[in-house]
């Protein structure tokens, strides 16, 4: 029942009244990634994001849940989707980073908050990105750019490196200061009036704005943004609003790969695993792009990563809800990445950074109370010999911070530090 055909059999059972929301039919599905490898690799194209998503909203609307559970899900969304709020506790984070130096404490906490300890962020410290920026040189595109909730407040400095690339490249970038939340989280959790909700105001944001392409650089964001047109597609108010805004939606990946380069690349010679971000790779279907603005830069080589396919862990909030598998598949994810040797990880997605750097910290994620309680192949003695445990540790850097320290001639050793660069 953990296989994605397992849970379409329980959908099915479920709308046949054949079992429950509540109870096991529940467990499985909240232990679903919702990472959409199923997608690429299902020969009959099922579309199993709707589905998934479906069920999520139905199972929240009437199945019951333990009261921890409750607490912490409401308190997530009472926080994650608000870039204010998120803000007003940032300090915390820091506070809780402390805890991790102590071990032995830390092992004595619940799963669920020695996760939320070890994926804290690091302080907020970026302000918001201008409002307008002006293109260098001849303008080749008017673009509006997605912001974002966790990126905006604790990546702050990606934004501004998207920024940075985008207006050397030729684009005049508008980043709406009234924008909020995509809505991404509350999708993929079953918040679906939330998500709705949410969706219709940023459409309206950026409606009032001529642009020609809406950027984002977070991967599960741009998924959920690409869908409004059937996120919304039964109110016939927003239907053709939410399909016209998701038209113009790209990766800012896709746009620098559509855009042939203006701004020179300095060389920056590096070994870099590329993680390809689930919601890039099998919710977007981009793969091709990222690498090759990658390799456009001189002295770079791409290493693969074995298991490319298979998710981190991170998958919107499912590492602090569901902390011991994602804390397995994390670990699993790390070993293939010092298998490669490579001097810094890249990838497109706030989630996936914050995972894989917790991932590469030994003893840092939670891991199975109860032997035998995760599946077999995300046990660490199933790990191929030559990247069983090691204790290297390997810098994570999102993808436009690696082109913008290209154009402005920033070394390797910067971004490749401990730390934020």
């Amino acid at each position: 029942m953990d296989s994605p055909r397992g849970r379409v059999y329980l959908m099915r059972a479920a709308i046949e009244q054949r079992t429950t929301l509540d109870g096991p039919m529940r467990e499985h599905i909240d232990t679903c990634l919702g990472c959409l490898a199923c997608v690429t690799a299902c020969p009959s194209g099922v579309q199993y994001g709707p589905l998934i998503e479906a069920t999520r909203s139905a199972i929240e609307a009437q199945a019951s849940r333990a009261p921890a559970d409750r607490v912490l899900r409401r308190l997530l969304f009472a926080l994650l989707p608000f870039p204010g709020r998120l803000r007003l506790v940032s300090w915390s984070m820091g506070l809780a980073r402390i805890v991790q130096r102590w071990p032995t404490w830390m092992a004595l906490l619940p799963p669920r908050l020695r996760a939320l300890i070890a994926l804290a962020p690091p302080a907020a410290s970026s302000h918001d990105v201008a409002e307008r920026t002006s293109a260098h040189g001849t303008t080749r595109r008017q673009v509006g750019l997605i912001t974002g909730c966790v990126q905006r407040v604790f990546f702050g400095d990606v934004n501004e490196a998207t920024v940075r690339v985008l207006v050397s490249e030729g684009c005049d970038v508008v980043a709406p200061s009234t924008q909020g939340c995509c809505g991404a989280l509350s999708l993929h959790t079953g918040q679906m009036e939330d998500a709705r909700r949410f969706a219709r105001q940023l459409i309206e944001v950026f409606d009032r704005y001529a642009v020609d392409t809406i950027v984002i650089n977070a991967a599960g964001c741009g998924s959920t943004l690409k869908e409004y047109g059937h996120l919304l597609g039964d109110d016939p108010a927003w239907a053709d609003r939410a399909r016209r805004f998701s038209a113009k939606v790209r990766d800012v990946t896709e746009v620098l790969a559509e855009l042939p380069p203006v701004a020179p690349r300095h060389p920056l010679p590096l070994r870099i695993a590329y993680h390809d971000a689930c919601h890039l790779a099998h919710g977007q279907g981009v793969r091709r792009e990222p690498r090759a603005v990658l390799t456009a830069i001189p002295g770079t080589t791409i290493v693969p990563i074995p298991e490319s396919e298979i998710c981190c862990g991170s998958a919107g909030v499912f590492n602090l809800l569901q902390p011991e598998m994602a804390g397995a598949l994390g670990r699993r994810k790390a070993e293939h990445i010092r298998s490669t040797d490579a001097d810094l990880v890249v990838t497109s997605n706030p989630g996936c950074m914050l995972q894989i750097q917790a991932s590469l910290t030994p003893g840092s994620l939670p891991r199975s109370l109860t032997p035998g309680s995760l599946p077999r192949s995300l046990t660490p003695g199933s790990l191929p010999r030559s990247s069983q445990p090691s204790r290297r540790s390997v810098p994570v850097r999102h993808i436009v911070e690696v082109v913008d320290a290209s154009i402005r001639g920033i070394g390797p050793s910067e971004l490749t530090r401990r730390g934020r660069a």
